[in-house]
């Protein structure tokens, strides 16, 4: 298949850019950098561009099978004005720009990212794809990353907007941000620790696209998260004990917002959500427990039982 990626030298661009590229794919990587990430193969055709501008870019759009669209700034931040602006048009506009290129009855496949953060608070609540869209700015921003997504489907375009859970990889993410806090010996639950922390290994994301790419009957929303969430308290328990280091040092909820401002109330309410589309296609989890995801990562061995709350 010929796949054009935006956000192509980030996190999750790079590895699947590469996984493409393994598989025999033709890919062409999109990002705002002037040169591309070392980490991409040089199989990788690569046009550096602002996608949140129309521009020359959007010629490559039009002879492509699949779109994988994940180009966003990344919302680990304090939220201020100017840092919610950058949040909101890097995906909005990315979006609309990469629909306006699709030609009328193209029949490709566009894959835009979402999060779980669609979703919103809703405390204990067990969320699928099809429970209502929360409220805050994060959720607003998915719903309004959607909505443009989805009016590629005006132009033919097999729509899946793919809404990922936290990402579990070895090269940066969340646990590029944690780990470094447990090493140091002061890690541990972010406030009461009761918050539901929706995860997904790197692996599994990867998998799960190729799986979507080639299952033309999945459209629409889709989760990416693994399908056994756990509580944030549950996590730092593991990684502390993979780590061998102490995890019971909570973060004080007032401290994480009064650092991190409206993202850090976010980081105290997190979102319980599950696969359903997923595993009723029949995608197949590698990592479906968090203590086997992190061991991977972490590069230890894998715990003998599972240890859930």
């Amino acid at each position: 298949m010929k796949v054009l990626v935006t956000g192509a030298s980030g996190f999750v661009g790079t590895q699947l850019c590469r996984r493409l590229v393994d598989r025999g794919d033709e890919v062409t990587g999109v990002d705002h950098a002037p040169r591309p990430n070392p980490s991409l193969p040089t199989q990788v055709h690569y046009i550096s561009a602002d996608t949140t501008q129309p521009g020359p870019w959007q010629q490559a759009v039009a002879d492509q099978d699949v779109i994988v669209n994940l180009a966003g700034a990344s919302i680990f931040r304090r939220w201020t004005a100017k840092s919610k602006e950058l949040i909101y048009n890097s995906r909005i506009l990315t979006t609309r720009n990469v629909v306006d290129a699709i030609p009328q009855g193209s029949g490709l496949t566009l894959l835009s990212t979402s999060a779980v953060g669609y979703y919103g608070s809703q405390g204990d609540a067990s969320l699928t794809e099809d429970a209502p869209p929360g409220t805050g700015f994060l959720a607003s921003v998915c719903a309004d990353w959607e909505a443009a997504a989805f009016q590629a489907r005006a132009k033919g375009a097999r729509v899946v907007c793919t809404r990922f859970g936290i990402v579990l990889g070895k090269t940066g993410g969340a646990l590029g941000q944690m780990i470094p806090a447990f090493k140091r010996f002061v890690g541990g639950p972010l406030g009461d620790g009761r918050q539901w922390f929706s995860w997904i290994h790197m692996e599994d994301l990867l998998g799960a696209m190729v799986f979507v790419m080639e299952n033309k009957e999945v459209e629409g929303p889709v989760n990416f998260c693994a399908p056994n969430p756990v509580r944030n308290e549950t996590l730092a328990h593991v990684l502390g004990r993979l780590l061998h280091r102490p995890s019971f040092l909570k973060t004080p909820a007032f401290a994480l917002k009064l650092a991190l401002g409206e993202f850090g109330s976010v980081l105290l309410e997190g979102q319980r959500v599950f696969p359903a589309v997923l595993l009723r296609h029949g995608y197949r989890f590698r990592y479906p427990e968090i203590e086997a995801a992190l061991a991977e990562v972490l590069g230890v061995p894998a715990p003998k039982a599972a240890s859930r709350v």
